[in-house]
């Protein structure tokens, strides 16, 4: 069953104001497994050569680094696909999203000294892909809070593209959620961060992802057709 949350930039939005009221179990359950498919099929894509190349430059590095740094190293390589899919969905382009993800790896191995054993490396990690994510898109002056809906055409998951029309239709009514929905329902619905985790990857309060994954979750749920069941109050 899916973890409740929501995906976008950090900025103020009335959107989140209000929660909206809480779906019955089944329905939550539903949801939770037509949207882990969907985010499923891009952890599954094979990484490209160049990360590849770049995790056995990772390797030699351990040679002569001492420390936690193979455990550090082991935390990433095993986070790549979640890396690679995160970066999938705020991005339509796969090369541009592999790009993300081999600029992550290299700040995150750069600095991992700044990393507190035992805390949440995923979440960490996730925090600097995003932070990279929106640098670009400011140096590009690319909008990207997609007030109009513009990416929701483009935003179609490479991997859903081979993995049959259910998956496309999935991912083509996740890309018309808000930006700030969309997002903390990804980190927490399909990458399983709790609420915390999610808020310290946005930059918001942890009551703020909540309403933003209700909604995403009611909204995905009346596009998707399926019985928005409520639980009483």
């Amino acid at each position: 069953m899916l973890i409740p949350s929501g995906l976008g930039a950090h900025q103020p939005d009335v959107r989140d104001a209000t929660a909206s009221a809480p779906l019955s179990v089944a329905v939550l359950d539903r949801l939770g497994f037509e949207l882990q498919a969907a985010y499923g099929a891009l952890m599954q894509a094979q990484p490209p050569q160049r990360l590849l190349d770049l995790i056995a430059q990772l390797d030699s590095a351990l040679a002569v680094q001492g420390g936690n740094a193979e455990a550090f190293r082991d935390g990433l390589i095993a986070m790549l696909p979640d890396l690679r899919a995160f970066a999938m969905s705020l991005v339509p382009d796969a090369a541009r999203a592999d790009d993300l993800v081999q600029e992550t790896l290299v700040r995150a191995w750069a600095a991992q000294d700044r990393f507190l054993p035992g805390s949440n490396l995923k979440a960490w990690a996730f925090t600097i892909l995003r932070n990279q994510f929106y640098t670009e898109c400011r140096k590009t002056k690319r909008e990207v809070e997609d007030a109009d809906g513009i990416m929701a055409g483009t935003l179609t998951a490479p991997a859903a593209q081979e993995h049959g029309t259910d998956l496309r239709t999935i991912w083509t009514h996740i890309a018309k959620l808000p930006a700030v929905q969309r997002e903390a329902l990804l980190l927490v619905g399909a990458q399983g961060l709790t609420y915390e985790a999610a808020a310290e990857v946005i930059g918001c309060q942890t009551g703020t992802v909540k309403s933003r994954v209700s909604r995403a979750r009611s909204l995905l749920t009346s596009l998707l057709g399926m019985p928005a069941t409520r639980v009483s109050a």
